[in-house]
């Protein structure tokens, strides 16, 4: 018989306990795998008892994120602007790659939490500092959220079909079969492609990009 769940001694369930035992699952077993009836269970408890802490799943998932985007570096001071802006891209890239599921959560429900606002508050005080009026800068701090989770997503979802041999089969196979007389740069370029699909370099190549247009929008 399967050994079964130590059940969690009386008094000693709480919030914390709950969002780090939640976290532990989404990292094991995926975000889409996961439910409070598992996560009762690898707490030793019965799934009304999450209730009295949170009052539903997305409750929780909101306190899963919070707890992982207080791990978001501040903002630096003494360096300039460009460099503050990609110094918390950066940060919240990082940390994203450490905790897959919380690109999952932000691309889910990016607005909630104060965490999240706190990392919105830095960033946009940084461009309100930098001259952009308040329009641009809640442009530019959409369009660079979106960019940090969009390519870092990507770059998940690419390490995972790498770390399967038969999804990697699968994508060495089509590319290799696009014909050179349909797809001519497509395939020129194919080594570049698989080349630049992720990494340090690549993200910062964007980021770089971005910075660029942003310092010829910037008002003088």
């Amino acid at each position: 018989m399967p050994a079964s769940r130590t059940r969690t001694p009386r008094n000693t369930l709480s919030p914390d306990l709950i969002v780090q035992t939640a976290l532990n699952l989404m990292e094991a077993n995926g975000t889409d795998a996961f439910s409070l009836r598992g996560l009762a269970g690898e707490l030793g408890v019965g799934p009304m008892a999450l209730y009295t802490y949170f009052r539903n799943k997305d409750d929780l998932y909101d306190a899963v994120r919070d707890h992982l985007m207080a791990l978001v570096p501040g903002v630096p001071a003494d360096v300039p602007w460009p460099d503050q802006v990609r110094a918390v891209c950066r940060g919240l890239r990082a940390l994203m790659l450490q905790h897959p599921c919380l690109a999952q959560l932000l691309a889910s429900r990016p607005l909630s939490g104060h965490e999240t606002a706190r990392v919105a508050e830095g960033l946009l005080g940084v461009l309100r500092s930098a001259g952009f009026d308040a329009e641009s800068a809640a442009r530019t701090h959409t369009t660079l959220f979106t960019y940090v989770l969009g390519a870092t997503s990507w770059e998940i979802q690419m390490a995972a079909e790498r770390r399967d041999p038969e999804a990697w089969r699968r994508l060495r196979t089509t590319m290799e079969s696009l014909s050179s007389h349909e797809f001519p740069t497509v395939v020129e370029l194919a080594h570049e492609l698989a080349r630049t699909t992720g990494g340090d370099d690549q993200f910062d190549y964007g980021l770089d990009v971005l910075l660029a247009g942003l310092e010829v929008r910037r008002p003088s």
